[in-house]
């Protein structure tokens, strides 16, 4: 069966929650640390994946090695994963025993210096090779008088640069001489937040947290006092005689940013660019060491929590954790190549479109977000509603997206234009709770939870057609018949009712329950509904004869871990034992439910059998995550993990800010953990894949399918010799693959070429679908310099002829190839439609030119 093979593939809705972002070496991708797992941004082909790869709490770092073969990921406690990168798999486990503030590849791979509290611990950098331990720990340095805040390598990999809380920066050396006495760079008011290596490596720029900019270059007083410059102090005869050769400050710059530190900061040495990120949001860009203020542009009202820079200089990447706000900026055009953020609280609905390409969320922040499900990211957000989402539904092929939310308004919005057309609203003032459409799109249908009725709208009209009383508790849930008229409720009144709202005899049918029916649905033939209730019954029932046919009891199933405030044990728990959430797979063979647990149940409806359990999340930072807690964290004020043991040092940490005009802090706040639970789960109408609104964020599992064999990878021995033996011996199949394999674009053109138009169509249906991607995209640029025109259109006619179902279902990964392949066609056609007429006007012009020409011979002979 398909529902127990599908696995973790995507987690949307999230793009940023604390650590540092990094670009990888190409400067294509950004990887963010999301909760407790690493998410890889391809800015360039607009994709997005999660790797399969969890944490114990949340990351809190990361570091890339320079290859980016190896990824350190690091958590709060400071346990870490060695992450193989480029095949998405876990290598091995470490633990650092103490929370890790910094970490840093040296530029050659060959070490990682991590800090240990206020030491410096250098470790080998694991290789490929079999190991014992893959951290092998080099030495240990210390120096420092408080916690280590960044480490920074020079560029030939022989000296690295700590700046700590003590005020200071260090110079370590990774292989010292005996004499050899690692020099404190000290002047600084407060903390030292970075600290960089010129690229020649004659200069070096810290910066403290109250702005303040030095520079330092090496060299003796004297020297110093040639520059004029009014920063060194004077000496003394004595002095004068051992005047030494050190690091001295050059210069003093200042942000001058009022009532702000300093919270984060990068510097791109090949180009001598600072990148400074403060406290009210604003990110200035300084060229150095002139000192010269590129930009200064306010992103956010929150504060800047990382920053990082690409290969080129060209993109700066900003996370800001407050929002959970992802920017990517490219300063010289001064153009957002990526823009994303989350729900600022949990999402409370999703809806799947009917193709299964596009997915919708609602959330408590009254927003509307719709997500490409092939790349991961929003493409738009409706912020229309002013109070909390609580269900979202396509209508009319996913061209059109309905809402309903706490604001007492149900609101239609345009897919094409991106606007909100129609809104609902009720004759007296009500809070919805549920929302559903009929198949045709035409009528819409929202539950309230105070007054207990079902409103129905017309959508072409916006006027309200009906008001479905009965119902005496809040309307929990609706769902349509996929293929009849009927409406289907839930309520907390412990009855789900059938309505006829479209005949004339406005026929209810109650089915009773022994508690509250928390979620509905339909079977997508239209002859059974599912309902769930708050004892964990699953309660399947026949519509046409009004009958109970089966039960599942799921309560020991969904129920979930034991949360840090419970006084029992998870299993005598009353809470969290029930589905809130439950939908039909897209054959109406298995239901899948999830509710306030950690665990989603998919059961077999025939055998009334639980097929399989997939726990969310394992984040320990979450509540509800264990199933035992331990009993050294508990003391008698209450459980350590919730006390807050965060060093508050600035006064904009403890400031509150949740009422406008506070001055001062909140002294009864807490810091409570979010609690692990799954708001709403839906399966595509494709079958291949189903979603969950969790309190991570949007999470998909599919079919595994991004593996493709293909036996052309195992032969060793590809050369372009082994090509054009392949292309001689006529076998075009095969020496076109070997050629995409070898990606030598001379190589790829001839062998393209000489294959006969004869054999176009059986190379194209036997080619494998792993080379779709580059045969379409070799075509579409090859077309426009191109000669052969019916060639070329041979070769598109025949792929999609060939290819056509899976380049549907994959439509959204080759949305780039289709649009190159549209650009080039229509060029040719317009090129064709340009010599046709030059040749048209050309002939008449001709034509009547020897027209003109005979009628004055005529003329001249009489």
């Amino acid at each position: 069966m398909t529902v127990t093979i599908l696995t973790f593939s995507n987690l949307c809705g999230t793009v940023y929650t604390a650590g540092n972002l990094i670009f990888t070496p190409d400067g294509n991708s950004i990887l963010s640390p999301v909760g407790n797992r690493v998410s890889l941004f391809d800015l360039v082909n607009n994709k997005s994946l999660t790797l399969p790869v969890e944490m114990r709490k949340d990351i809190q770092l990361m570091a890339l090695s320079p290859n980016a073969t190896l990824l350190v990921t690091i958590d709060k406690d400071g346990r870490a994963l060695l992450i193989n990168l480029p095949r998405r798999v876990l290598i091995s486990h470490f633990n650092f025993k103490t929370p890790v503030k910094a970490i840093q590849f040296s530029p050659d791979g060959k070490w990682i210096a991590a800090s240990h509290d206020k030491n410096v611990e250098i470790w080998r950098a694991p290789g490929f090779n079999r190991e014992f331990a893959p951290f092998v720990l080099h030495k240990t340095l210390t120096g420092h008088f408080d916690d280590i805040l960044s480490i920074s390598w020079s560029p030939d990999s022989k000296y690295f640069l700590t700046t700590s809380s003590d005020m200071t920066a260090r110079i370590y050396r990774i292989d010292p001489p005996k004499d050899y006495v690692p020099q404190t760079l000290a002047g600084h008011r407060n903390a030292v937040v970075g600290a960089w290596f010129s690229e020649d490596m004659e200069n070096i720029y810290t910066i403290s947290k109250d702005g303040a900019l030095f520079l330092w270059r090496y060299r003796t007083i004297a020297a110093g006092r040639g520059d004029d410059s009014d920063d060194e102090m004077e000496v003394d005869d004595e002095e004068k005689h051992v005047d030494s050769e050190r690091w001295r400050i050059s210069g003093k710059h200042y942000f001058m940013q009022n009532n702000t530190k300093v919270k984060s900061c990068a510097f791109f040495a090949p180009n001598n660019l600072l990148v400074v990120g403060f406290s009210n949001g604003i990110f200035g860009l300084y060229e150095l060491p002139s000192f010269v203020n590129i930009h200064t542009l306010s992103i956010s009202k929150n504060k800047i929590d990382t920053i990082a820079i690409n290969r080129t200089g060209e993109w700066l990447a900003f996370g800001s954790s407050t929002l959970g706000q992802l920017l990517v900026w490219e300063w010289q055009s001064e153009t957002y190549v990526l823009k994303q953020q989350g729900h600022f609280y949990n999402m409370t609905s999703l809806s799947y479109s009917t193709d299964g390409q596009t997915l919708a969320t609602g959330g408590e922040d009254g927003k509307v977000k719709v997500w490409n499900t092939t790349s991961g990211f929003c493409f738009v957000t409706f912020s229309d509603h002013k109070s909390n989402v609580m269900a979202v539904e396509f209508a009319k092929q996913g061209k059109v997206l309905f809402s309903a939310s706490l604001d007492g308004t149900v609101r239609a919005f345009d897919l094409v234009r991106y606007r909100n057309f129609r809104t609902f609203t009720s004759p007296n003032p009500v809070q919805f709770s549920s929302l559903v459409v009929d198949p045709s799109g035409e009528v819409v249908c929202a539950g309230t939870t105070d007054t207990f009725e079902i409103y129905v709208w017309n959508v072409q009209t916006g006027k309200l057609l009906d008001i479905l009383a009965g119902h005496t508790g809040p309307v929990s849930s609706l769902a349509f018949s996929p293929v009849g008229m009927l409406l289907v409720s839930g309520s907390w009144d412990y009855t789900a009712r059938t309505w006829d709202i479209f005949g004339r005899s406005k026929q209810v049918e109650i089915f009773q329950h022994q508690t509250e029916v928390l979620a509905v649905a339909f079977r997508p033939d239209g002859h059974e509904i599912a309902t769930t209730t708050l004892d964990g019954q699953v309660s399947f029932w026949d519509v046409d004869n009004g009958k109970l046919v089966g039960t599942i009891e799921g309560r020991k199933d969904i129920s979930g871990g034991r949360k840090a405030g419970d006084r029992t044990v998870a299993d005598n728990a009353s809470s969290g034992k029930c589905f809130n959430s439950v939908c039909y797979t897209a054959d109406g063979s298995s239901i899948i439910g999830g509710g306030n647990s950690k665990y989603i149940c998919i059961y077999d409806i025939q055998t009334k059998v639980l097929i399989k359990k997939f726990q969310i999340s394992q984040n320990l930072s979450l509540d509800g995550t264990q199933e035992q807690l331990n009993s050294k964290h508990m003391t008698e004020f209450g459980s350590k993990e919730l006390m807050d043991v965060d060093d508050a040092s600035d006064v904009e940490d403890r400031l509150d800010h949740t009422l406008p005009g506070a001055q001062s802090g909140d002294l009864s706040v807490r810091r409570t953990r979010p609690e692990v639970r799954s708001m709403a789960v839906r399966f595509s109408p494709t079958g291949r894949a189903w979603a969950a609104a969790t309190t991570d964020g949007l999470m998909i599992y599919s079919l595994d399918d991004t593996i493709l064999f293909d036996p052309f990878d195992l032969e060793i021995d590809i050369t372009p010799e082994t090509v054009m033996e392949a292309l001689d011996e006529k076998e075009y199949l095969r020496s076109l693959c070997m050629a995409f394999r070898l990606n030598e674009k001379a190589i790829t053109h001839r062998v393209f070429e000489s294959i006969p138009p004869s054999s176009v169509d059986i190379v194209a249906r036997t080619i494998s679908e792993k080379y779709l991607d580059k045969l379409l995209q070799f075509i579409g640029v090859h077309m426009e310099t191109s000669p052969h025109i019916e060639f070329h259109l041979m070769w598109i006619v025949s792929v999609m002829t060939a290819h056509g179902r899976y380049l549907k279902e994959r439509r959204g990964e080759f949305q780039s190839v289709f649009r190159t392949l549209h650009k080039s066609i229509n060029r040719v056609r317009d090129d064709i439609s340009n010599l046709c007429d030059t040749n048209t006007y050309t002939l008449k012009y001709l034509l009547n030119q020897q027209a003109i020409t005979a009628s004055r011979n005529s003329n001249s002979i009489h």
